[in-house]
Order: structure tokens, then sequence, then C-alpha cells
């Protein structure tokens, strides 16, 4: 099969496609003829850090961590799904590949009015909204949710979750056409940070629960704004790892901070995860309260293309790689 290798850490460049061996699924694995894999901002951490993940030669680390497709094959002990079943999984590598094995359990039909191409950029956005603002963050029904962020896949997906769950939404975003967009698809407070402070915007609003991917000089910034009992949750620090916090804020509103990488997850994790999210966020995909925002398809040739788009942040929801030949 086909399928793009990280052949050292660097730049776009160094995604390579290459001929490799087709995987066997073990005995709870399906095997998936792939339609489409999401790209992600973990794939570029991985590109430019494979010489430190210690997993042998680099040129056997093929990268994706979602996917769309048809099972081809199913382990000798898997009795959930079937061939020919169409489903999107959350895998720990592998998507940018013509084949990829995965765990039976982490896999989920195609939501109703999906296409198959486009339900690939469902699983990490949903995973990951999931497992930390409704898990971890314990998001309420009638409660304020900020994400920083909102036009990329985590933000797109996440403001429609929980809008649909009966929450009020907020968001930020730099530029006025992405501004436009979150007001048009019916974010109820969209912040330009880099013409207002949000932290000033926002100071009166008492936010239930944030999710930040920024980190550095907004860690603070997010405390004050919480409400009493309020929860700040970190899926990345892409400003700075190492922040500064006023404690005496934390306490005296008794706030909650956490944090996730949903890929080092165990099976037994995303197993439970993905149970949770079919029964709670699959039936709004059937009722069309939220459906998958694509900014652009790439062919799996292109895979260098989609990184350097995704590096540039223009976008505005999912890319995509595609298997069509």
């Amino acid at each position: 099969m086909r399928a793009i290798h990280i052949t050292k850490s660097g730049g776009p460049e160094v995604l390579q496609l290459q001929e490799t061996p087709k995987p066997t699924p073990a005995e709870n694995q399906v095997l998936i003829k792939v339609k489409a894999a999401g790209v992600n901002r973990s794939d570029i951490i991985t590109r430019k850090n494979t010489d430190t993940y210690g997993k042998g030669s680099p040129t056997t680390l093929i990268p994706g961590l979602e996917v769309s497709g048809e099972i081809t094959e199913i382990g000798s002990a898997v009795t959930d799904k079937k061939v020919g079943d169409k489903v999107c999984a959350l895998i720990a590598d592998g998507g940018y590949a013509e084949y990829v094995a995965v765990d039976s359990s982490h896999c989920l039909p195609i939501p109703a009015g999906i296409s198959l191409t486009d339900a690939a950029a469902i699983p990490e956005t949903v995973f990951t909204v999931w497992f930390n603002v409704f898990h971890l963050g314990k998001l309420q029904s009638g409660e304020k949710l900020l994400i920083h962020g909102g036009t990329r896949g985590i933000g797109t997906m996440g403001l429609q979750m929980a809008k649909a769950w009966g929450c009020k939404t907020y968001t930020t975003a730099g530029t006025e056409d992405k501004i436009d967009f979150l007001q048009k698809m019916g974010v109820d407070k969209v912040i330009n940070y880099k013409k207002e402070a949000f932290e000033e915007v926002l100071k009166d609003e008492k936010i239930d629960v944030i999710l930040d991917m920024v980190g550095g000089d907004y860690t603070q910034k997010n405390l004050e704004i919480l409400n009493k009992k309020g929860r700040l949750c970190y899926i990345n620090g892409m400003k700075n790892m190492d922040v500064n916090i006023n404690l005496r804020t934390l306490m005296a509103k008794n706030l909650t901070v956490t944090g996730s990488f949903l890929k080092p997850q165990t099976a037994e994790v995303k197993t439970q995860i993905a149970t949770e999210v079919e029964k709670n966020i699959w039936p709004m995909f059937h009722s069309k309260k939220i459906h998958p925002i694509i900014y652009k398809t790439f062919p799996l040739t292109e895979a260098a293309e989609a990184h350097r788009l995704m590096e540039s942040s223009e976008h505005i929801g999912k890319i995509l790689l595609t298997m069509d030949r």
C-alpha cells in the first residue's frame, strides 16, 4: 500500500510517499481501507520531533490520528463490526495510508447525512472536545463556554457541540473573515484578539468552562474571567508551555485546571470516550445540529502542502487527505 512516512524530523518536505506493507489486524482490530484522513496539529508536532519519539527507524512512522473508510477485514475476536461497514476511527498513528488497523471499539458508524470523506474530520475533534470539555470540564446545559481559536477544527466542532448542548458560546479569532464566519455559525460572542483584549471584553461574563490551546500569558487571563467553580481545560500551549499564575485567583474562586493529550490515552479510555460520544453526540449529527466543517482536501501525494496550509493558520475548519488515486 501507499503511505506517507516521516523520514526524519523537519519541515513538510520530510513527508515522503512510500510503498509499505499493508497491516494485518490483531484479534481485537479491524482493517480499514481508508477513504480520507484528518490532518491535525499533533501531526506537525510529531513531524518536527520524530527523532525524539524513540519508535525505531523514523521511516516506520506514518502520521495521522483519524480516518474514515470501509472495513475490509476483522480480527478473530471482533463481534461488533463486520466487513463492509463504513466507519470513522480514532487511531494512535498511521492514518496517512491506504489501509490502517485499529481497535474495533475505537470505530464509530458514519453519521447519517455525512459523506464518507467528510467523516474523517470527526473523530479527533469530537473525542478531544468530549473528553476535555464535557468529561473533565463537566460542561452543563445553560453554562458558558469559551474556546480560544474558534476557527480551528477543535473550535468549529466544539462550539457547535456546546451550542447543541444548550450552552452560551464565546470564542476568539484574528481576522475579520474568521469573525464573520463564526458569527454566521451562531457563536454568541466573537472577539478579535488582535484588536481587543478578551479578558476585558469578558470580565463580567463569568465564563464556566474555557478550552485553551494557547497557554502562556493567556493562562492567568483565563483564570480571571472564570466564574466561581469554573474549569480551565488545556490541550496545548502553542504560545508557551511555561506559565505563571496567581494561586490566590485559583483558590478564591475554587477553580479547577485540567490538561490532557488525547493521543497517549489508553485503549480503554478511548473506548469509553467512543461509547459516550456515540450516545451523546452522534444524535446531534443525525438531527443536523452539528456537522464537520471542511476547509480543503488534498490528495495523499500532497501531504506536505496540507501541512504547510495548517502551519499558516489561514484555514477555517478541517484539512483532509484523500486516498483516491
